[in-house]
């Protein structure tokens, strides 16, 4: 037995041990190759499992891209809290983690992918928009039913759309004056912008 076999057979008996191998390899080739080009099969290749079980676990390359990327990864630890201060935690969070590490941001890349591909980029940004809808929703309204005139949706669309315009402005196309605003200065106009699109 190799060492390569030394290594895979203890994640055969360990779904937790394989589920991890999957996030960390999955991380790794988002990164390297952006959310576009990543491919399941390269991604099992890296973890040292078969395509199948990556599917029986995420069940698409979004979803995988979801639970191995920071932000949304972190995303129910973030909103997590107090309603009322829920645009508070958000606008810090993501200021926080751009100003860390933008290039690893799962914005950034869903930006990238646009410019390659308008179809993956439309698929994540919707699984990105569901699963963000389904986090704020069990902090604004635990356990309510959705009402029949419940926009909660068409807010977190708007969220997200907010993140993304100032993510391409100001780390990507790196224009002015969001380019240069202090990082304190942007986390205060975000918070003021989503109150206002959360709560009205």
């Amino acid at each position: 037995m190799n060492d390569a076999e030394l290594v895979q057979e203890p994640r055969r008996r360990d779904p937790e041990g394989r589920r991890a191998a999957i996030i960390e390899a999955a991380r790794q080739t988002f990164t390297e190759r952006g959310y576009a080009r990543t491919t399941l099969r390269e991604v099992a290749r890296r973890a040292g499992v078969t395509h199948g079980l990556i599917t029986r676990h995420f069940s698409s390359k979004e979803r995988l891209f979801l639970a191995a990327v920071p932000g949304n990864r972190d995303l129910e630890r973030v909103a997590a809290g107090d309603p009322a201060t829920l645009p508070d935690r958000i606008a810090h969070a993501f200021v926080l983690r751009m100003e860390t590490d933008a290039a690893g941001d799962p914005l950034i890349a869903l930006l990238r992918s646009a410019a390659s591909d308008e179809q993956a980029a439309a698929r994540l940004l919707v699984a990105m928009q569901e699963y963000s809808a389904a986090v704020y929703r069990s902090v604004l309204t635990p356990g309510e039913p959705a009402a029949s005139d419940d926009d909660l949706d068409i807010r977190v669309a708007l969220v997200g759309s907010q993140l993304i315009g100032v993510a391409f402005s100001r780390y990507i196309a790196r224009t002015e004056p969001l380019a240069s605003m202090p990082p304190d200065r942007l986390t205060e106009h975000l918070i003021r912008i989503l109150r206002h699109v959360l709560f009205g």
